[in-house]
Order: C-alpha cells, then sequence, then structure tokens
C-alpha cells in the first residue's frame, strides 16, 4: 500500500466515523470547544451510556476527539481544529441547496458563534475581511494561509497581542475557514484563537452557557467599532 492509499483509506474511516448521526450529532455538540462527559454526550445523541461510550471509543480511534482523565470522571473534546475546521466544511455541504443562497441559520447562531477556539458568524466573517482590508494580513499560499505584516504586528500589539507569541509548532498562524452561515471565510488559526481570547478577557462578547453562540456587549460594540470600524448590529 503507497502513502496516497493510506490517506485515502484513512480518509474513509474518518468520513465512516463521522457518518453516523449520533456520533455526528456528539461531534458538533464539541464544536464548542467545551469537554463533556459520556453521560452529557449521550443525552445530546438520545443514545444510551453504553451506546455513547462505543461511538466515542470509534470517534476517539479515528483521531477524532481526545479524552482526559480528571479524578473518576472522563471528559472528552474534538482532538483540534483541524477536526472543528472539517465539520465546518461539512456544514457548509449540509446546507447547499442549489440556487441562491439562503442562510438557515438560526438568528442567535448566525451573528456570533465559537468554531473550536475561534470565532465564526457574521461577526467573525467582518473580522477576517477587515484584517485584510487594514493590510495586517496578506495571503500567503494557495491554501488559503495568510502572512501577518508589519502594520499587523504594530495593531496587534497595541490590541494587547504579543505576535512573538504566534510563531512555531505546527499550527496554522491564520488562515480562512470556510463558514457554514456565512459561505465566506472568518479567521481560523492561532490568531483567530488568539483574537477570540482577547474578545474574551476583554468582556467584549459572553459565552452562552448552554450553546456555541457568543454574544456582543455594549463595551463590545463600541470597541469593534472604534478599534476595527465595525458596526455591530
Amino acid at each position: 500500500m503507497d502513502a496516497t492509499d493510506s490517506v485515502d483509506g484513512a480518509a474513509a474511516r474518518i468520513a465512516a466515523a463521522i457518518g453516523e448521526p449520533a456520533r455526528a450529532r456528539i461531534l458538533f455538540c464539541l464544536m464548542d470547544g467545551r469537554s463533556r462527559t459520556a453521560t452529557e454526550l449521550a443525552a445530546v445523541a438520545d443514545v444510551g451510556t453504553s451506546t455513547a461510550s462505543a461511538h466515542l471509543n470509534r470517534l476517539q480511534r479515528v483521531g477524532l476527539i481526545k479524552v482526559a482523565a480528571q479524578g473518576r470522571h472522563r471528559y472528552h473534546a474534538l482532538a483540534g481544529p483541524e477536526v472543528a475546521a472539517v465539520l465546518e466544511g461539512l456544514g457548509v455541504v449540509a446546507g447547499s441547496r442549489g440556487g441562491r443562497f439562503k442562510p438557515g441559520t438560526p438568528d442567535r447562531l448566525r451573528q456570533a458563534r465559537t468554531c473550536y477556539d475561534h470565532m465564526a458568524g457574521g461577526l467573525g466573517v467582518m473580522i477576517h475581511d477587515r484584517l485584510l482590508e487594514m493590510q495586517w494580513l496578506t495571503p500567503a499560499d494557495p491554501r488559503g494561509d495568510y502572512s501577518l505584516t508589519a502594520a499587523g504586528i504594530v495593531g496587534l500589539k497595541q490590541c494587547g497581542i504579543d505576535p512573538a507569541n504566534l510563531g512555531g509548532g505546527r499550527r496554522r498562524l491564520a488562515y480562512g475557514c470556510l463558514d457554514w452561515s456565512e459561505r465566506r471565510a472568518h479567521l481560523g488559526g492561532l490568531l483567530g484563537a488568539s483574537l477570540l481570547g482577547l474578545f474574551m478577557n476583554r468582556r467584549w462578547l459572553r459565552r452562552d452557557l448552554e450553546s456555541r453562540r457568543l454574544s456582543v456587549t455594549p463595551l463590545g460594540r463600541r470597541e469593534f467599532e472604534s478599534r476595527f470600524g465595525i458596526k455591530v448590529p
């Protein structure tokens, strides 16, 4: 078996693992970046705990989720941002019906939500577009990756992010992640995660306890407009 066949086979196994309704519900539930127990995920998937455990073992074997033990409990989470990007892309395909695009995403999720550890939705797309317009980012390669410009380094430092902490490791710095509700790119990668962390720490955004929804605070509306020129409705 050559390397290409190996990749094809692995992709087929991953697709088969995702392609079961209960497992798909588990994976999309974990898109908010939180960890959950098997009991919690059984309720999400609407299956018994033993069935949920079998599903979780399958997802772990193909590398879609990771498990951490804490005391008597085992907590399950997506294996990483690459898995979230695949799920976000599947949402785009699943929502395509041909003809003119009409978003069917609930309003509460469409404005802003988490895509694992970065921001998606309309506001995520506006941030992505604005960073390109301000020339903080510039396209780097055909994969959709971006490089940080000199203006971007200065701008991030003024916001409170040290670009020196974004380098190294295997994770991509910044790239366009196709948004399933907007059908345009929001910002993924280390920079996308750092910006979401900044917005949360500065209380520009609030995270919904029960869903992936992010709510923009009054302070956030003022700051997004003054710093990025984005008027949040």
